[in-house]
């Protein structure tokens, strides 16, 4: 255990080095020492967070998926009834909004998600359109298809996401098209008040709790057969994009005992995986 923890804690050093120098920035041995503290718990987010900022095959991941929504849309505008009102419901964070910084931020410090964090960056309203989605989205409102943003952001935050999206123009950014989470993190019923007056055609996110609540329970095999179950729609009603960072798919990885935190979070999700030969 203390090979491991000796390699573990080399291995963060090294990978501090490396992003310090890629900004450009000296490093001296103090820096490396008292940094490497902060960020080593949260080491596990660095590949992924480099991975969703600097690849270009996430952006051709947005895109396409956004490519794929607005030809959905087209065929379904093509044979549906005009006067029935249509909407598209979309999620706002990793779908609509970039919130990159603030897991830059938890690695930077070696904290974690908390109300308090969050609520600092949300509040500054300074998240960036992620690529494909506001041409996409805009393309809808041309088609007189109306948009609704389902969020777990909660009402606190409804001020400065309104801001945020309406600076970047996105379409319908106003109070009545965003639902923020009031009491519970189920979409579900939010998702029913919108359908009582509106066909759904489309459903965009990056969780699965973004399209239907029989996903809620992902069950031991972290909804694999629930995935499996219910493939036709993917791509053809629900449109899912891509997020390593963080999402219901994290939360079953870590055991219940020893309790996750961010200084052993790395150490559970190795444990959990085996190469099989």
């Amino acid at each position: 255990m203390k090979k491991f923890i000796l390699a573990f804690g080399i291995l963060a050093a090294f990978a501090f080095v490396a992003f310090t120098i890629e900004k450009g920035e000296p490093v001296s041995g103090n820096d490396v020492a008292s940094d490497t503290i902060k960020c080593s718990n949260y080491q596990h987010l660095v590949l992924a967070t480099s991975w969703y900022t600097r690849s270009a095959e996430m952006r051709a991941c947005y895109y396409q998926a956004y490519n794929l929504a607005q030809l959905r849309l087209d065929n379904y505008l093509a044979k549906a009834d005009p006067a029935k009102k249509k909407a598209v419901v979309v999620d706002i964070d990793e779908t609509v909004l970039d919130n990159t910084p603030f897991e830059i931020k938890c690695i930077e410090t070696g904290k974690g998600y908390s109300t308090d964090s969050w609520l600092k960056w949300t509040l500054l309203g300074k998240a960036q359109a992620l690529p494909g989605a506001l041409e996409f989205l805009t393309y809808a409102k041309s088609k007189n298809v109306e948009v609704f943003y389902v969020s777990n952001r909660k009402t606190p935050e409804l001020s400065s996401t309104l801001k945020n999206l309406d600076s970047l123009k996105f379409p319908y950014a106003d109070t009545t098209h965003i639902l923020c989470r009031t009491k519970e993190s189920s979409k579900i019923e939010r998702r029913a008040r919108i359908s009582k007056d509106y066909d759904i055609i489309l459903l965009v996110g990056d969780n699965l709790t973004d399209f239907d609540g029989i996903f809620e329970k992902r069950g031991d095999d972290n909804a694999f057969s629930l995935v499996d179950q219910n493939k036709s729609k993917f791509g053809e009603q629900f449109i899912i994009l891509p997020n390593p960072m963080y999402g219901d798919w994290e939360n079953v990885l870590y055991p219940k005992e020893p309790k996750a935190t961010d200084e052993n979070k790395a150490m559970l999700l190795m444990q959990g995986m085996k190469s099989g030969y």
